[in-house]
């Protein structure tokens, strides 16, 4: 679903947004843009952030790239100094980075693996929330964090994608209380299956195995939902920005479902 002209509800508001690749990363950058943000752009790879910079400005909005390692202490205490230092304040910082944790049943797990996804996954979103939280008390501002509807299933294999993602939405609410009363929201956005590249690539893997259609294996991924389909990134970045707006100026530590239905509160 396309939207041709986006009302400018983050009007000159400066975003700090981690985990910028393809699929949902770029959506939240292009989208912010479109909604008239300026845009931080984080993640390890400058080459693919410098391609998101040109798309940011070619919405007619300021980027800055600053390739961090979201797990070392000195390099995020470096981003935050950047941003302020060249915007001079920031409105919304939005946790999207994300490590894979090992795909086994919990009891099987790789602690290390697992303990170096939990670094991406939830220590770096601590401490960048931390490091900006006097940056984002001086406007007003939010944190968003991407979280998963991954933690209302219980398949085995997605055992350490709901450890990490569960205890994000566990440290969202912690933060909301603690950040509160200095004037800063923290909530979270949950999708559940993303209809973009990576996940079309597992469809067609998933029909490749099963002698059926990418159709027919979209089909299913749709049916529990209530609109019978799937949602785009474009669509569950519209959603989380909404969250960085001033039309949620009195929404916090809640959790927002971008799922076409196929979860209820």
């Amino acid at each position: 679903m396309s939207v041709d002209a986006l009302p400018p509800i983050l009007a000159d508001k400066v975003i700090v947004l981690s985990g910028v690749g393809p699929g949902l990363g770029r959506a939240l950058g292009e989208e912010a843009a479109r909604m008239g943000a300026d845009l931080v752009l984080v993640s390890r790879t400058e080459k693919r952030l410098e391609k998101m910079a040109e798309v940011v400005r070619s919405h007619g909005r300021r980027a800055l790239v600053v390739p961090t390692d979201i797990t070392d202490e000195e390099q995020r205490a470096a981003l935050v100094a950047r941003a302020v230092d060249e915007f001079g304040r920031v409105d919304c910082l939005i946790n999207n980075a994300f490590a894979i944790p090992p795909m086994d049943p919990i009891t099987t797990l790789d602690l290390d693996g697992l303990r170096a996804a939990q670094e991406t996954n939830v220590l770096a979103p601590l401490r960048l929330s931390a490091l900006f939280a006097d940056a984002l008390a001086a406007t007003s501002g939010s944190i968003i964090n991407i979280t998963s509807c991954v933690v209302y299933s219980s398949q085995p294999e997605f055992s350490g994608y709901k450890l990490s993602k569960g205890a994000l939405a566990h440290l969202s609410s912690s933060l909301a209380t603690e950040l509160g009363p200095r004037g800063i929201r923290v909530n979270s956005v949950a999708p559940s299956y993303i209809y973009e590249d990576v996940n079309k690539a597992y469809f067609d893997w998933i029909a490749s195995e099963s002698g059926r259609t990418h159709d027919e294996v979209y089909a299913e991924k749709a049916a529990p939902t209530d609109l019978k389909r799937l949602a785009t990134p474009d669509e569950i970045a519209r959603a989380a920005l909404f969250l960085a707006s001033d039309l949620a100026s009195a929404v916090t530590g809640q959790t927002l479902n971008v799922d076409c239905g196929e979860f209820h509160s």
